[in-house]
C-alpha cells in the first residue's frame, strides 16, 4: 500500500471512529433546548436535574509538516441545575464544569495555516494540555404576568439565548427546520463546544398562540473554547423579533428581526486590509442587522414539501470603515411517504464579501455571535464571504435514529476578500 493510499484509509477510519464515538456519547446537540432530558428530582419545591456529556475526539486535519495535524483528546461537560416555579415567578441556577484532557500541544502551525482543528483551538484558548473550571452557566429570575398581562414575562440574570428559536411550531417539519436551518445563524449558545456561551442581561417575551414578541439586551460571557466562563466580554447585543404562524393548521411561519451588535474590545479586527491598517484601527464595531425568514410546508398527498427563505441586510461601522453587507438563504425539501422516512433537501446560501481592501467600506457579511457548527459540520469554513450550494439526504429508520449526509459546493463570494472561519467573540 503506497503512502497516499495509507493516509486516505487511515483518515477514513479515524473519521468513522470519531463519528461512532460521537453517536455513542450523545452526538452534537447545539441548542439549550436539546440538552439530554431527565426526570428532575424534586425536594421542598426545588427541582434538581443534571447531565454529563463525554466526547472523545479524533482529529486528522489537512496534511502539513508545519505542525502536528493528528491527535486525540478527551472532553466532558457536567451541568447541574436547580430551579423552582412559583405562580408569579420562577428561577434557575445552573452550574457547569468542563474538563479537557490531552489537548495537542504542537498543533498550531505558523500563519496562514494557524490552529489545526478544534483541539488546537482549545489549547490556544487555555494555554495548557489539561484544562477544567467550574462556573455559573445560568442564573436568572423570571417574572410572570408583567403589567397584569398573563402572556408577558421578564427574565433577568445569566441565561442561554438562541435567536430564531423563540417559538417551537407544532408541525414537526417546521420545528426541525427552525432548529436546524434558522436558529443559531446570528446568535447562539455555541452548544457543540465543551464550554458554550451564555448572556448576562434581560429578556422580555410576550407569547400568545398567534404572535410572539421577544426583546433581549445582553452582554456575551466568556467561554466557547475558554473553560473559564465566569467573566463577560465587551460585546453587547440588542435584539427584537416578531414571530407569527400562518396558514391552515399553522403550516407556515414568518419572523422579522432587528439585531444590534457592539464590540468594544481592543483586539485586531479580521478583514482583508493590511496588518498596518488594521492595527491602527482602534475604533469600535457597531453593526445592525435587519432581516426575516419565512417557512412553509405543503402536504401533496405523496409527501410533504417545504420551503425556507432567510435573509438579512447589515449596516453600521466596522471600526473606521462603513459597514454594508448582507446574506440570503433559499432552501427546499420533500419527504416522500416511504418506509425509511427520507427527507431530500437542497438550497443555496450567499453571504457578501468585500471587493476592495483599500476603500472606506467593509462589505463582508458578519455572522455576529452564532453557533457555526450547525451550518458547517466540517469546521474549516463559515458563512462570511461564502457561496454554499448544498444537497442533503436524511433517513429516519427509527424514532431515535437519524442518518444525515450532506454535499456542499463552496466558493468565495468575492476573490478579493478572505476565507473566514470562527464563531464570534470569546
Amino acid at each position: 500500500m503506497n503512502e497516499r493510499r495509507y493516509k486516505t484509509v487511515r483518515k477514513r477510519i479515524l473519521i468513522f471512529a470519531s463519528v461512532l464515538l460521537s453517536l455513542l456519547t450523545g452526538g452534537d446537540r447545539c441548542g439549550a433546548q436539546n440538552q439530554p432530558s431527565s426526570t428532575p428530582i424534586t425536594f421542598a419545591g426545588i427541582h434538581f436535574s443534571g447531565s454529563l456529556r463525554v466526547r472523545p475526539e479524533v482529529w486528522d486535519w489537512f496534511d502539513t509538516t508545519a505542525a502536528e495535524p493528528n491527535y486525540t483528546y478527551f472532553a466532558s461537560l457536567l451541568r447541574l441545575s436547580f430551579s423552582q416555579e412559583r405562580p408569579g415567578w420562577d428561577w434557575q441556577a445552573e452550574f457547569a464544569q468542563p474538563l479537557l484532557l490531552s489537548l495537542p500541544e504542537n498543533s498550531i502551525a505558523p500563519l496562514p495555516q494557524g490552529q489545526l482543528g478544534l483541539g488546537a483551538n482549545y489549547f490556544a484558548a487555555n494555554a495548557d494540555s489539561t484544562a477544567g473550571y467550574f462556573f455559573v452557566k445560568q442564573g436568572f429570575v423570571r417574572l410572570k404576568s408583567i403589567f397584569g398581562d398573563k402572556a408577558s414575562s421578564l427574565r433577568f440574570g445569566r441565561f442561554e439565548f438562541v435567536e430564531g428559536a423563540e417559538t417551537t411550531p407544532k408541525d414537526s417539519t417546521l420545528a426541525a427546520l427552525k432548529r436546524d436551518r434558522i436558529a443559531h445563524r446570528l446568535v447562539g449558545n455555541f452548544g457543540f463546544s465543551h464550554v458554550g456561551r451564555s448572556f448576562d442581561g434581560v429578556q422580555y417575551v410576550r407569547g400568545t398562540p398567534t404572535m410572539n414578541l421577544t426583546f433581549v439586551a445582553a452582554r456575551a460571557t466568556q467561554g466557547v473554547f475558554q473553560v473559564n466562563a465566569w467573566g463577560e466580554l465587551d460585546t453587547d447585543i440588542l435584539y427584537g423579533a416578531i414571530t407569527r404562524p400562518v396558514g391552515k393548521r399553522s403550516s407556515g411561519e414568518w419572523r422579522v428581526f432587528a439585531l444590534s451588535y457592539h464590540d468594544g474590545r481592543r483586539t485586531l479586527k479580521t478583514d482583508n486590509r493590511s496588518t498596518v491598517a488594521r492595527t491602527a484601527d482602534q475604533h469600535n464595531i457597531r453593526v445592525t442587522s435587519l432581516g426575516g425568514d419565512y417557512l412553509q410546508t405543503l402536504n401533496t398527498g405523496r409527501g410533504t414539501a417545504d420551503l425556507l427563505l432567510w435573509g438579512t441586510w447589515q449596516f453600521g461601522n466596522w471600526g473606521v470603515l462603513d459597514h454594508r453587507a448582507g446574506a440570503v438563504a433559499v432552501e427546499g425539501g420533500f419527504q416522500p411517504k416511504l418506509k425509511l422516512k427520507p427527507w431530500l433537501r437542497g438550497g443555496y446560501f450567499y453571504g457578501t464579501g468585500d471587493d476592495n481592501p483599500n476603500d472606506r467600506q467593509h462589505g463582508t457579511f458578519f455572522q455576529v455571535l452564532p453557533t457555526p457548527r450547525i451550518y458547517a459540520r466540517f469546521p474549516f469554513y463559515n458563512l462570511m464571504n461564502n457561496r454554499d450550494a448544498f444537497a442533503e439526504v436524511i433517513l429516519r429508520p427509527h424514532p431515535k435514529w437519524t442518518i444525515r449526509s450532506d454535499a456542499h459546493f463552496l466558493r468565495l463570494s468575492n476573490k478579493n476578500d478572505l476565507w473566514y472561519t470562527g464563531g464570534g467573540a470569546f
